[in-house]
């Protein structure tokens, strides 16, 4: 096995995000669709879609190129019957994670796990129905509760719930960092909106004001050298068997919009449900079709890919004087999907 590929920046790539479907049964009003656009409601599967024998493919390639974790998405990856066949056939020397809404994990958690899968995200945006059937256009509140208890009775804790920050949801940031504080076998993670991605930039707020609140109230802070990102630790109340550290809940906030260090130590390349292959998740003009697959394309589309990477996001997608998003002329020579 080689070791892992680095792009210009002195990055190792030794992860991928792979999207499994576009589809979704959810409606969200902040979805950009892993960068690609909104996605509206369950669909029929499509002939688009990566085959679990595709999928398998690529990931034995990469491992060979020192790729050693695997995080599946979507959409929502669990509308993938095949969901469990991919895990279980996913190379043992990876890590398997997977983000999902949490309406399909009562009844296949356990064989998920057994499968291989070792973590997994939930997408939780409040703990009251009627709050989370206002931003996900969704009223699976108590399937999604039912959907995170199976994940931690199966074993795929700690289960991190994923929770976009903005004005809709902001109020709720509260309450949900005692949630994950009362409760063994949770985390959260608090994702800063994207208003370049979804367009409505009237949304956003500014991040930094959790940072600080966060700061007030943790009991400790520790640092993630992935993304350069703080972990906040809040409720803790001294040693115990459900608490070894005493540290309490753990509380992350994933913050890559102007932030030119998230994107300093990431590792990470992306695959569409198309068989795409694209260097960044906000960019979409760097997308490498990998053809039909074959060990020889998936290993050329990924070297290019990987070595068409820029610095950081906020380089590449610059604000204009009109306050509205634009590509950096620097990158607009870049190779696309068309080439």
């Amino acid at each position: 096995m080689a070791g892992p590929l680095a792009d210009d920046f002195g990055r190792e790539v030794t992860g991928v995000r792979i999207s499994l479907t576009d589809r979704c049964n959810f409606d969200c009003v902040y979805c950009h669709n892993e960068g690609l656009g909104d996605t509206r409601g369950p669909m029929e599967p499509s002939e688009d879609e990566m085959s679990a024998d595709d999928v398998v493919r690529f990931l034995e390639v990469v491992e060979g190129y020192g790729v050693d974790s695997v995080k599946f998405t979507g959409g929502e990856p669990m509308l993938r019957q095949d969901l469990e066949e991919i895990v279980e056939r996913t190379p043992d020397s990876m890590e398997v994670s997977m983000t999902t809404n949490g309406t399909f994990l009562p009844g296949r958690a356990a064989d998920l796990k057994a499968a291989g899968l070792d973590r997994v995200n939930v997408s939780q945006d409040a703990l009251d129905p009627d709050d989370f059937a206002e931003v996900t256009k969704s009223g699976a509140y108590e399937r999604v509760l039912e959907g995170v208890k199976a994940a931690v009775d199966a074993g795929l804790d700690p289960v991190k719930l994923n929770m976009v920050v903005f004005t809709h949801t902001a109020d709720y940031v509260e309450e949900m960092v005692d949630h994950v504080a009362d409760n063994e076998g949770l985390q959260l993670q608090l994702i800063e909106y994207m208003p370049e991605l979804t367009g409505k930039p009237e949304w956003n707020i500014d991040i930094q004001r959790v940072h600080d609140w966060l700061a007030d109230i943790a009991d400790h802070v520790e640092h993630r050298e992935m993304h350069d990102r703080k972990r906040y630790f809040v409720g803790g109340s001294g040693e115990s068997d459900e608490d070894p550290d005493g540290n309490g809940g753990m509380v992350e906030i994933v913050d890559p919009v102007e932030n030119e260090q998230f994107c300093a130590n990431c590792g990470r390349v992306r695959v569409t449900h198309e068989g795409y292959l694209k260097g960044c998740l906000n960019r979409n003009d760097d997308l490498r079709s990998m053809g039909e697959m074959t060990r020889v394309e998936i290993a050329e589309t990924f070297e290019a890919v990987v070595a068409n990477r820029v610095p950081y996001y906020g380089e590449y997608l610059i604000e204009n004087d009109e306050g509205e998003y634009e590509l950096n002329e620097k990158y607009l020579g870049t190779p696309s999907a068309a080439d």
